[in-house]
């Protein structure tokens, strides 16, 4: 644990994995404090911090928003959040302390008064709760606000840190919606905070099991020497959801499934995946294997025999009948939003030379799931009888980011019996089955990490703008041809996606 000057605990030895690192004294200011993310994910994951005795003592919470509240309106809104989506229990001793820190203030974005008002809440917090002047300024808004936030933060001076202290932005995701106003915004944002500073959550990154990849293929002997093209056949990255919108047309027609998960989200598998051992586990280090991944992903050249989207129709899922995308609340009815998108990938390096990638997301699928297969190439030779092995598949690890976090090796095994049949077989690596703590949510991880300046976990400026590069192509392409093809909700998305594979000779993975 270090304190505000940097120096380190004498009584703490660096090799100790037994104590948790905790936050130094500090506060964090949520601005769109009453949207949904911060009630179901923040301010619950704060308070499961707290619980687990991860943050300091005098740790603060400052809320900004237009709302006519005082600070014990916005105590009892934290307070209901982290009763009904808190992780850990609730306990009364641990909330009356983390109650004492938190303050409110209201206002718009351009009101210079509410800014002012800010500053004066972060000295006093400063001076009562011995916060150092640490803070963060979660921007919890949508990305159209950011620049009015970041200038009001500066034209304030509450992005500058004394000496000694630190001031740090964390921005949500959609970081632009092509690569010229990815740009744009990195400009606007870097010009107040330097680059180290400003965090970017992809909170498919705080996920045990994604930072499981890492642990599963460096920390091991058996996977890494098959890792590459001389074995593997190819690999499938999906996130399925089983719900439709919702209530967020607002956001996401005109945005759709590839902006808002292949660009980032499915893209960051892939760079974990496909990347080269790093010298070590910091940020500067991993940041630069992902880069040189990023950096030698090649898209298709016929991108309408490898790319697919689809938009789901009416159908019948969980054993109701569902409208379909163009009858939501808010669709325009000729809308060409993708609700389901699948590309084909190649990554130009010598490990994975030939070895597609194939990337598919959707909403209204079969099941709520994402998932990384490892598809390995089928045995050279085999001494059994064709019909030996009609049920065997291929092999393949199987790394399960949601639901069931964990990890599936299938394999073929012998049918007990005087027949040598063989099949496929799962052997499973269940979280909750080997070990007994409960994974943190993945906010709690990043929120902790943003305290600590630890940035493993948060994807760099280069890394979103190289993603855009990839992405935008095949936008351009989908913009001048045709329309989505429909799927019915609840199956596996659109005909042209099981063709788009079939044409390689391969089938998709059923989840």
């Amino acid at each position: 644990m270090s304190n505000v000057s940097g120096t380190d605990n004498p009584l703490r030895d660096a090799q100790d994995r037994r104590l948790p690192r905790i936050a130094g004294p500090s506060g964090l200011v949520i601005f769109g404090v009453t949207g949904d993310l911060s009630r179901k994910k923040l301010m619950p994951a704060v308070y499961d911090l707290a619980n687990r005795g991860l943050l300091p003592p005098g740790f603060s919470l400052i809320g900004f928003a237009r709302r006519d509240w005082e600070d014990e309106d916005f105590a009892q809104v934290v307070h209901d959040a982290v009763k009904e989506h808190s992780r850990t229990t609730f306990r009364e001793e641990v909330w009356q302390q983390l109650a004492q820190g938190m303050r409110f203030v209201p206002g718009e974005f351009h009101d210079d008064e509410a800014f002012e008002t800010l500053r004066a809440t972060i000295e006093e917090l400063d001076k009562s709760r011995g916060t150092g002047g640490n803070f963060a300024f979660y921007l919890s808004v949508p990305p159209k606000f950011f620049p009015t936030v970041v200038s009001q933060l500066k034209k304030h001076g509450l992005s500058d840190a004394g000496p000694g202290s630190w001031r740090r932005a964390v921005i949500e995701k959609p970081f632009g919606h092509d690569l010229k106003s990815a740009r744009e915004l990195n400009s606007v944002i870097h010009e107040v905070f330097r680059a180290s500073s400003v965090f970017r959550i992809d909170h498919y990154l705080g996920k045990e099991t994604v930072q499981n990849i890492l642990a599963l293929r460096f920390a091991n002997t058996m996977f890494e020497p098959l890792w590459n093209r001389s074995y593997v056949d190819h690999v499938q990255i999906t996130m399925a959801e089983d719900i439709g919108i919702g209530g967020r047309a607002g956001y996401y027609d005109g945005i759709g499934s590839a902006r808002d998960v292949i660009q980032n989200h499915l893209l960051q598998l892939l760079a974990l995946t496909a990347m080269e051992e790093p010298t070590s586990f910091d940020a500067k280090a991993l940041v630069t294997e992902k880069l040189k991944v990023l950096n030698s992903v090649r898209l298709p050249k016929d991108l309408g025999k490898h790319t697919v989207r689809g938009q789901y129709a009416a159908g019948w899922q969980g054993g109701e009948k569902v409208p379909g995308y163009l009858d939501e609340e808010g669709i325009d009815p000729n809308s060409k939003t993708d609700t389901y998108a699948a590309i084909k990938l190649a990554i130009d390096n010598r490990r994975w030379a030939g070895v597609p990638f194939y990337l598919r997301t959707g909403k209204r699928l079969g099941r709520r799931v994402t998932e990384i297969a490892v598809v390995f190439q089928r045995a050279p030779h085999s001494p059994f009888d064709t019909t030996d092995t009609q049920e065997l598949g291929e092999n393949a690890l199987v790394i399960r980011v949601q639901p069931d976090e964990g990890v599936t090796i299938r394999f073929g095994s012998k049918v007990p019996g005087t027949q040598m049949e063989i099949r496929d077989v799962t052997m499973d690596f269940a979280y909750g089955e080997s070990f007994t703590e409960s994974s943190p949510e993945a906010y709690e991880r990043l929120i902790l990490d943003v305290l600590l300046g630890d940035a493993n976990l948060f994807p760099r400026h280069q890394e979103v703008e190289r993603s855009w590069e990839i992405l935008d192509p095949v936008e351009e392409y989908w913009d001048t041809h045709g329309k989505p093809e429909q799927y019915s909700a609840g199956t596996w998305g659109p005909q042209s996606a099981d063709e788009m594979l079939a044409r390689d000779g391969r089938i998709w993975r059923r989840p």
